[in-house]
């Protein structure tokens, strides 16, 4: 398990190769069987505090309302008081394969589970986490099937759906642990949400399984091995009657209504609304290699890209915007897969090269203006930019045809490249790339303003 304390030194491992790509400022085909270590879940920690809540994504991964919910926690939430520990990645490799289990449904291994499991470690790490002593209460977030309700509606509502409830595997815990009263505390935040529905059909209802009354399916589940230990637990359902931002919306009023029932504050940069959930989750997507000597950004990007500059240990060291995206290698091994969750963003064909460190960046002439341009930035570009020639190095644009070997101290304008070569889908974004004899010593990106 990954563990990365919520720190500068986080943010700047995880968000700095996009930094650069948002201000512009010096500043599809399935995947090869991934290997479990290569997709191990993550454990984000936000603030600081004696008691943490334990929030879960992706236990199963086919259920992304819960996983992006998480995500979003993870990395667009501030905690001033009290300690939040995010899991938004639990069984990681079943998120890209878009599967609810490609090993069986990982929410029924915390029982008994033989040590020959393929998901034996990961089950032991998590139910590790659980068990920490700072742990108080667990929050496992699903989408579940059409509408709980107690009684029978319809087919979409009725007592066997899973959707639109807070499950709760009995009615208390013993008194001294902390926020005991299950029931109580789960229909105040069924209460809470029901105030910001949608629709009345969304309306959320406390489900309790009564688990240990002789239910045997949820006996071996997440929550369930929570309680056992002491610890207050809840599953958290949106329904899968929904698209993903709106699952994820439901998601994030229950959380919050717990962390402020658990005295935990905090705040959030983007607008708690559907729409401010979509749009969250789809900013700030990059992913950088090499260093952040090549940066990638995804929000608009083509399906394929193409004879793209890099290492061979590309792949392994790519660092992602977000902890739900991973870099992975194609069956064929010649392209690299980019997954964002459940989605696959692009594919990329490499060209395999050696790099060169010898320079960090390049002069450059960007508007009329001198200036140096850094590998891995985004320019924006108003007219054209110009790269300064420098002896020994070679400058490839890539989409411009000028018919020389080297493409320096010549006028980059949107007129010249070839649409079809562009990073995004629209023809705004162009790669610079910068050789030394061979080999690659880094690109930047310009990006042409309307």
């Amino acid at each position: 398990m990954k563990s990365f304390p919520r720190s500068l030194v986080f943010r700047i491992l995880l968000l700095c190769c996009f930094a650069l790509y948002a201000f512009g400022v010096p500043s599809a085909s399935t995947a090869a069987e991934p290997a479990e270590n290569a997709l191990d879940f993550v454990t984000i920690r936000l603030g600081h505090g004696e008691r943490a809540v334990l929030v879960v994504g992706g236990i199963q991964g086919d259920e992304p309302g819960g996983f992006s919910a998480a995500t979003l926690v993870g990395t667009r939430y501030e905690i001033q008081e009290g300690a939040v520990w995010v899991v938004p990645n639990l069984n990681f490799p079943s998120i890209i394969r878009r599967s609810r289990g490609l090993h069986g449904d990982m929410n029924r291994k915390f029982a008994k589970l033989p040590e020959s499991d393929p998901q034996y470690d990961t089950v032991r790490r998590i139910q590790e986490l659980i068990r920490h002593p700072q742990v108080g209460l667990v929050l496992n977030l699903h989408d579940g099937s059409g509408y709980y309700r107690p009684r029978r509606e319809s087919a979409l509502c009725n007592p066997r759906r899973w959707g639109q409830s807070i499950v709760i595997d009995q009615e208390c815990l013993e008194p001294h642990i902390f926020m005991y009263q299950l029931g109580q505390e789960a229909a105040s935040v069924a209460e809470t949400v029901n105030g910001q529905l949608m629709a009345p059909l969304h309306r959320y209802h406390v489900h309790n399984t009564r688990t240990a009354e002789g239910d045997r399916e949820m006996e071996k589940s997440l929550s369930y091995y929570a309680v056992r230990h002491g610890k207050a637990a809840f599953g958290l359902e949106a329904s899968k009657e929904f698209g993903v931002a709106l699952r994820a919306y439901y998601h994030l009023l229950m959380i919050e209504s717990f962390l402020q029932q658990a005295g935990i504050r905090f705040s959030r940069d983007f607008e708690l609304s559907p729409s401010g959930v979509e749009k969250a989750l789809r900013e700030n997507l990059g992913v950088a290699f090499a260093g952040n000597r090549v940066f990638l950004p995804l929000e608009d990007v083509r399906p394929f890209l193409n004879m793209v500059p890099l290492p061979r240990d590309a792949a392994r060291t790519a660092v992602t915007s977000k902890p739900i995206m991973a870099v992975l290698p194609h069956d064929d091994d010649r392209r690299l897969c980019v997954h964002y969750g459940n989605r696959l963003l692009t594919s990329i064909t490499p060209e395999w090269r050696e790099m060169d460190a010898s320079i960090d960046g390049v002069e450059i002439v960007l508007d009329g203006e001198r200036r140096m341009a850094g590998f891995g930035q985004v320019l924006h570009v108003h007219s054209s930019l110009e790269v300064r020639p420098r002896e020994g190095y070679r400058v490839n644009a890539i989409g411009y045809d000028s018919g020389k070997d080297d493409e320096s101290g010549l006028p980059l304008k949107r007129s010249v490249f070839v649409e079809r070569f562009s990073v995004d889908k629209r023809g705004r974004v162009y790669r610079v790339e910068v050789y030394r004899g061979e080999r690659f010593c880094g690109m930047f990106l310009i990006r042409f303003d309307d």
